[in-house]
């Protein structure tokens, strides 16, 4: 499949999930649950200009340090041992079943296990995802939050939406009530948010460098002296 995804036979989507099938993730474990990456990082402009390689993330370091700012605070954070674990960047990790729930939370069976995980009620406000754009802030402001996607970003509009009606509290700040997720200016609706997401996965750009998030996730750069250089080293 390799050959058939550089001579561009297969899509990027197709690939990852062929990727993720390969490395024994799955959709049937939430701790082994399919991983796709965070590909943009604009979330704000009326529209979402595709030739232009500003408006996506660089593919090539992880999502704890897409904002340059981090890393400083990523390697001293590696380099205090107590001795007692391994050295690691992130506490946390890139993708697992509290990520998976936070993402689906909109959608059984998903929303029940949520409330199971939170012994019985719906997690605070502010930490579930209520926004699009919110989500990738996070990613900016705050190290801690390392989560990648899931593929449903990619191809199923309903988890956009709160069909059932949960009642997901209000935010703190805003005093917002948290329903549907609030999308990126640029999408029209959830239909028309994933179609432009996919057109984001399956673009020029993405294409060029797909293979550099590959090898932080699937590849070389996942341990070893080749993940610590990337600032890749997950605890």
């Amino acid at each position: 499949s390799l050959q058939k995804w550089v001579l561009r036979e297969i899509s990027n989507f197709e690939y990852l999930m062929q990727l993720n099938t390969i490395a024994g993730r799955t959709y049937n474990d939430l701790s082994q649950y399919p991983v796709f990456p965070w590909i943009l990082r604009d979330y704000v402009s009326e529209t979402l200009d595709l030739t232009n390689p500003a408006v996506f993330r660089d593919l090539s370091k992880p999502i704890g340090v897409a904002n340059e700012r981090h890393a400083r605070d990523v390697k001293e954070n590696f380099e205090d041992p107590t001795g007692t674990v391994d050295k690691f960047h992130y506490g946390t990790h890139y993708s697992n079943a509290a990520g998976v729930m936070h993402y689906l939370i909109r959608t059984e069976p998903f929303t029940t296990l949520h409330i199971q995980l939170q012994s019985g009620r719906f997690d605070c406000s502010d930490r579930q995802f209520h926004s699009v754009p919110a989500a990738w802030q996070a990613r900016m402001e705050n190290p801690v939050d390392v989560k990648e996607l899931i593929p449903e970003f990619f191809y199923f509009p309903e988890f956009l939406e709160n069909q059932n009606g949960f009642d997901l509290g209000c935010l703190q700040l805003s005093n917002e009530k948290v329903g549907d997720v609030v999308l990126p200016r640029w999408a029209r609706s959830r239909e028309d948010f994933i179609s432009q997401h996919r057109k984001a996965l399956e673009s020029e750009y993405v294409s060029a460098h797909l293979h550099e998030w590959i090898d932080l996730i699937f590849g070389y750069k996942q341990r070893g002296p080749a993940a610590v250089e990337a600032l890749n080293v997950f605890y």
